[in-house]
């Protein structure tokens, strides 16, 4: 199973010589097939529809899984219950849910495009610039919430075996250990 995030670092890996089950996030169908697609807003969700992506394949949250876009499947439940505000599932994003959904479906996961921090303190998306995505001169996403859902996510399934694809100057977080 492997989790697809929108980093830049997966730019340089080619998605479909992979032969493996894909869950990705928002965009990554705009040029790879995946087996399962997350997306958290209404944005993207109305994209993934128009590029044809079987509803069946699309995970979002609940209050988006009826209307206008046909029957989609629901978010998973987070596993875990927290108080702090990223802990509510509102605040979780697609990265992280692709990491749940994937660990949810597999024993072995392997995360390529999480790269959680940008080299120039702008927006790190490899669809930056384009529809639905913010421009390259806006600031980057402050990761915390990113590096402790996911952290969490860890957590949750220490039975499974979590591989990151990154390149050599990434710094895996603390809370990941």
């Amino acid at each position: 199973m492997i989790a697809i995030g929108n980093g830049e670092s997966r730019s340089a890996i080619d998605i479909d010589k992979i032969q493996d089950v894909k869950v990705g996030c928002n965009a990554v169908i705009r040029s790879h097939f995946v087996e399962h697609t997350v997306c958290v807003d209404k944005r993207m969700l109305k994209e993934c529809v128009q590029y044809g992506v079987n509803t069946e394949n699309i995970h979002t949250r609940p209050r988006l899984c009826i209307g206008e876009i046909g029957i989609v499947k629901q978010l998973p439940d987070l596993p875990y219950q927290g108080t702090e505000r990223w802990d509510d599932p509102f605040h979780w994003g697609s990265g992280p849910y692709a990491v749940l959904i994937a660990a949810s479906l597999s024993a072995t996961v392997k995360m390529i495009g999480f790269d959680l921090y940008s080299n120039n303190d702008f927006v790190n998306n490899c669809y930056k610039n384009t529809e639905n995505y913010d421009l390259s001169t806006k600031r980057s996403v402050d990761p915390r919430y990113w590096i402790h859902q996911i952290g969490t996510v860890f957590e949750c399934f220490a039975h499974t075996a979590f591989t990151i694809f990154q390149t050599p100057d990434w710094q895996l977080p603390k809370k990941w250990n």
